[in-house]
């Protein structure tokens, strides 16, 4: 018998710990390989922990609501192979992570070791070493920490939390997205007040009252950021999408058979997308103070829908280089894995430009919120059936189409509306000129 640990794994560069929200597994309980054993949430995503063996769960080192940093020992399971260890080679990259980890982990306590920023507060408020540290950098006093609202589980204040608090109007901060310039003393002092003030909301004795969810509380707080960064501007545009539909209905079933996965319009959209940011690179970009960082992958995010009726934003790696067949199953690995809860942090980070399917909910258009830092957003609109006029050599005549809209929001502060507009239209070319007498 051995006895194998399980540890918290990497989970992205800025990810240094997590929050086990549920066990899933019983001590005593048989765990095959591959099988998840813990939940766990991060300021970003919800993921689980699955075990690199095959064996029984013989302890839990942390208790439901501990937070725990990365690359530390959080379960023991008993295998009946003795090169268990050696065999998961991969385990000993673990080892390295923790060291790392702890080696930052240090530091950061060494950081804040002379300032009054304690673990918890008078008033039983637990604040972790990355808020710490944060505070301690920024000057933001325990009082301050104190009033800032936490979104976090047991409304911890998260990163995201402090730096949120830091760019509503701390002078002394650096905001998470600097300003496109000096904003007038008055205005500033207006801006913060704004949202310091709560107004009173009165609830009747009939009233419900629903406690947002976690990722009901990022995604709010990074709506009103990019709201508040980026100057929005949206274009709309029409297109016609007759052999695209046309070509699905003929290929669909066969692609299932040969490829085991459904395709949808989605991964055409999106490669669509793709080879336009290819011949737009200024879309594909992001906004540091004065400077612009033109990002040389296209990375693009999908949209896709969690089990609670939220968003969340996954990433296809490298998009560009992927044909149709890559392209559908990226999508639809993506978009399952969300809706099971099985995102790991690092599926949704790295994204450069992101696309919305609000169609999928009947709506012909709408105007998205950038997903910050990007600079622009894509949402896709309801496909219909509808009346059109088709030009021909031997004149117009009206006809049934299947047509959509797409729409644009960029940051009008990098993107002016002549690449915003050239953009969409060069998409639009793009999805017209579908080979509805095209193979895949």
């Amino acid at each position: 018998m051995a006895r194998f640990e399980i540890k918290l794994p990497k989970m992205g560069e800025s990810v240094a710990e997590a929050t086990i929200t549920s066990w899933l597994k019983n001590v005593g309980d048989h765990i095959d390989m591959d099988e998840a054993i813990v939940e766990i949430a991060t300021d970003k995503v919800d993921s689980e922990v699955p075990s690199d063996v095959e064996g029984t769960l013989v302890e839990l080192l942390y208790d439901v609501d501990a937070i725990v940093k990365v690359g530390e020992t959080i379960a023991i399971i008993e295998t009946l192979d003795e090169n268990a260890e050696e065999k998961v080679a991969v385990t000993s990259v673990s080892e390295e992570i923790s060291d790392e980890a702890e080696t930052i982990e240090k530091e950061v306590e060494k950081s804040i070791e002379t300032t009054s920023i304690g673990k918890v507060s008078e008033s039983g408020k637990f604040f972790s070493p990355l808020v710490r540290n944060i505070a301690t950098t920024e000057n933001v006093s325990m009082e301050e920490l104190e009033a800032i609202i936490g979104t976090g589980k047991d409304d911890r204040v998260t990163k995201n939390d402090i730096l949120a608090y830091i760019e509503s109007g701390r002078s002394a901060a650096k905001p998470v997205y600097k300003e496109i310039s000096e904003v007038a003393p008055q205005q500033k002092a207006v801006a913060s007040e704004a949202v310091k003030i709560v107004t009173p909301i009165l609830v009747s004795g009939e009233d419900e009252i629903i406690e947002m969810s976690r990722m009901g509380k990022l995604v709010a707080h990074h709506m009103v950021a990019s709201v508040q960064t980026s100057a929005h501007v949206q274009s709309f545009i029409e297109v016609d999408v007759t052999n695209i539909v046309k070509w699905r209905d003929r290929v669909k079933d066969q692609f299932f058979a040969r490829e085991g996965e459904k395709i949808t319009y989605t991964p055409i959209f999106m490669q669509a997308v793709a080879s336009t940011i290819k011949k737009f690179p200024m879309i594909n970009i992001s906004v540091d103070g004065d400077k612009i960082i033109k990002r040389k992958a296209i990375n693009l995010g999908m949209a896709a829908s969690l089990a609670d009726g939220n968003l969340i934003v996954p990433v296809i790696k490298n998009a560009d280089q992927l044909n149709l067949v890559g392209m559908t199953k990226a999508v639809n690995d993506l978009a399952e894995r969300a809706r099971k809860g099985q995102l790991k942090p690092d599926d949704i980070q790295g994204g450069t430009y992101t696309v919305t399917n609000v169609g999928s909910f009947g709506s012909v258009f709408g105007t998205p919120i950038i997903n910050q830092p990007q600079v622009a957003i894509l949402a896709l609109g309801a496909v219909r059936k509808v009346p059109a006029v088709i030009e021909t050599p031997d004149g117009d005549f009206i006809g049934i189409r299947h047509k959509m809209f797409i729409s644009h929001s960029y940051d009008h502060r990098v993107v002016n509306g002549a690449l915003g507009g050239m953009f969409i239209k060069a998409v639009k070319e793009s999805l017209e000129a579908w080979d509805v007498k095209a193979d895949f």
